[in-house]
């Protein structure tokens, strides 16, 4: 596997393109048609994720044209609020995201994840929420980690 000699993206627009392309994908083979929305991270931090989101919007990824993003996701605009707001698709994030990390940091240290919670909601997203490619492996397809 090449090593990157320069990491080009901010890690966090790094996740954003990589969720919105397999957001994308999910949406085309449910043929529908989706909003995001982003937990409030600050002033400039959010105009940054904002222009991110702008730009895979208008320009595509190396991996998937323009015009699918245009035409799976409902709006050019990334939606932003704040934690106070109570968005029941962010809590949910809030719920699956740490466990979904912790499963990938401990694999990649080839240690076993512990926490009981954790445990249970990843088993939940191997079984039945990752993506998987036409051999039915999960990763590369539905999980995704920095180099």
């Amino acid at each position: 596997m090449k090593k990157y000699n320069v990491w080009r993206f901010q890690s966090y627009h790094y996740c954003l393109t990589a969720m919105l392309e397999r957001y994308v994908m999910l949406l085309a083979d449910r043929d529908g048609k989706g909003d995001v929305m982003a937990e409030w991270r600050g002033k400039k931090p959010n105009i940054k994720l904002e222009k991110a989101y702008i730009h895979v919007y208008n320009n595509g990824t190396p991996n998937m044209p323009w015009k699918r993003f245009q035409s799976r996701l409902s709006s050019g605009q990334l939606k932003i609020q704040k934690k106070e707001a109570n968005i029941a698709g962010l809590q949910l994030a809030d719920l699956l995201a740490n466990p979904a990390g912790r499963d990938l940091i401990c694999k990649k240290k080839g240690e076993e994840m512990t926490a009981p919670f954790g445990t249970q909601v990843v088993k939940a997203l191997y079984e039945t929420k990752y993506h998987r490619n036409w051999r039915g492996t999960v990763r590369g397809c539905g999980t995704k980690m920095l180099p």
